[in-house]
Order: C-alpha cells, then sequence, then structure tokens
C-alpha cells in the first residue's frame, strides 16, 4: 500500500437473489486477500433492497459460502437473523432519502416518469406521482483520473441511459445505495468485475452532484476491477446460468480448489497456488500486489 493510501476498508457486497456462483466466489476471495495483505478491515455488506428477488435460501447460501471458503471479515451480521435484524439496508431508509431529496433538488438533474425503459419520448411525470420512478439525466461521457491505475472514458449515456436512482415503490436505487453505504462504512478499497466499471463510473459522477458525498471519489477510494469468468460459450457467468441452480458455486465438482485456482489464474500466481487457499494466501504476500 503506498504510504500516503488511508488504510484499507473494503467489502464483500452479495445480493440475495439467487444463489452465488464462482464469480461471486472469485470476488469474495480476491477481494479478501487485497484487504488482508495491506492489513485492512473487511466488512460484510449484503445489499437486500431487491426485495422481490430475496429468498431466505439466497440470503442463507452467503454465508454458507463465506464459511465454505474459509475466508472471514471483521464487521457485519453474524448469520440470516443477525442480519435481518441489525444489518439490512432498510434500516439505512432515512439515509439514502436525504440523499435521493437533495439530488432532487439540482436543476434539470432528476425527473420523474412511469417508464420502465429509457428510450423515445420522456414520459414525464411529477416526482411525487405515484408510482413515479426518479431517473438522472446522464451525461454522454463521463472522465475518471485514477481509475484502475488510468484514466478512463466511460460512455456513460449509452451504458447506462438516465438510470434509475429511486424505484416506483419509493425505495432507493443501488447506485444511491451503494455510495451511501460505501461512505457510511468508509470504505477506501472497492474489488468489483470488469463489467461492474460503468456502473463505477456512474456512482463516481452521481456522487460528485452533491458536496456531502463528494468523498466518493477515485482520488480517494481504489477501485480494482478485475476479469470476468466465463463459461464453455464465453459468456460471463450470472446466477441465473450457474448450475445447478439449486446450490450454485457449492455444487463445484472440484469444491474450493475451483475457485481458488480461479484466482491464481486471475492474479498470474503459480498454478500451485490454487491448491488451497493458505497456499493462495502465501503466494500472494509473496508478489507484487496491487495495493
Amino acid at each position: 500500500m503506498h504510504p500516503k493510501m488511508p488504510p484499507v476498508v473494503s467489502r464483500l457486497a452479495p445480493t440475495p437473489s439467487g444463489y452465488l456462483h464462482l464469480g461471486n466466489a472469485v470476488n469474495f476471495v480476491l477481494t479478501w486477500l487485497l484487504t488482508r495483505q495491506a492489513g485492512g478491515t473487511l466488512h460484510l455488506r449484503i445489499d437486500d433492497l431487491d426485495r422481490a428477488r430475496l429468498r431466505p435460501a439466497y440470503l442463507d447460501n452467503i454465508f454458507r459460502v463465506i464459511n465454505w471458503l474459509g475466508i472471514d471479515y471483521d464487521h457485519g451480521p453474524g448469520g440470516p437473523d443477525d442480519f435481518l435484524r441489525h444489518h439490512s439496508q432498510l434500516l439505512h431508509l432515512p439515509a439514502y432519502n436525504r440523499v435521493l431529496r437533495r439530488l432532487a433538488l439540482r436543476p434539470g438533474l432528476v425527473y420523474g416518469t412511469r417508464r420502465s425503459r429509457t428510450g423515445g419520448i420522456p414520459d414525464l411525470v411529477p416526482l411525487d406521482a405515484p408510482g413515479a420512478a426518479w431517473r438522472v439525466r446522464v451525461p454522454p461521457k463521463v472522465y475518471v483520473a485514477g481509475l484502475d491505475s488510468g484514466k478512463v472514458t466511460i460512455p456513460l449515456a449509452a451504458l447506462m441511459p438516465d438510470f434509475i436512482i429511486r424505484k416506483k415503490d419509493g425505495v432507493a436505487a443501488y447506485q444511491v445505495a451503494s455510495v451511501v453505504d460505501d461512505l457510511r462504512l468508509g470504505t477506501t478499497l472497492i474489488v468489483r468485475g470488469l463489467d461492474l466499471q460503468p456502473s463505477t463510473a456512474a456512482q463516481l459522477w452521481l456522487a460528485g452532484q452533491l458536496s456531502e458525498t463528494a468523498t466518493f471519489n477515485a482520488a480517494r477510494i481504489q477501485f480494482h476491477h478485475h476479469q470476468l469468468l466465463t463459461n464453455e460459450a464465453g459468456q460471463k457467468l450470472s446466477k441465473s446460468q450457474q448450475l445447478p441452480l439449486e446450490a450454485g458455486v457449492l455444487a463445484e465438482s472440484q469444491g474450493q480448489r475451483a475457485v481458488f485456482r480461479a484466482v491464481a489464474q486471475l492474479l498470474a500466481l503459480p498454478k500451485e497456488a490454487g491448491e488451497s487457499l493458505t497456499a493462495l494466501q502465501q503466494a500472494f504476500s509473496n508478489s507484487p500486489g496491487f495495493l
């Protein structure tokens, strides 16, 4: 870690919307390795605002996968019941709503619509209209310095046109909640798949619209977007593709080694580093690392 960088604080941030797949497990282990190598603090933050897809079995699966991998975290729920009682995002709705109200006061930034998708003539409605979702007017491009150790230009309007910040049910959408949660936790390291780079750019741009969220920026937070795992057809792994669907990564025929070997490959470590979590951590500690 660079001596001028703040202490590393990171998080595991799964959503209980399906059984975790190999890609989720790889992200967990990679985040854990980076945080532990830096002597940092790791939170377990479960994103559960999508209540329509939340299932008790999916929530339980998160804790089972963490235990199965043999990794730990410093702060967060000890199990499903503890999460629902003391750590659910529903407990932070007032904080999300404060940011939403402030964004709504920015001239020309937020508009209400009942349409599920963008495109065509906007179906503009008042923000307080029943069933209205809130969208933000997205700029054509976002320039981010310091993202993945370089300056990146993201064509945000093409990739995430006028994304939703408040859903039709009146609850904050992911982009707002994620920024507020990371600021609350004091996050300084975010590890995501490369497919989420546009989402990172969207959050950085959105956070920059308000003084109270402006500290969510690439000067304060390190972002590491890792390569994605694909199936035999070259498609990105997702929860809906993971087989068997009722087990996800826990049904891997190679067990935990499938995860550790994938992490070793992503980090360009020797093949034998993927034989166990201990071997992976030892090989990673002897490598130049990312921080």
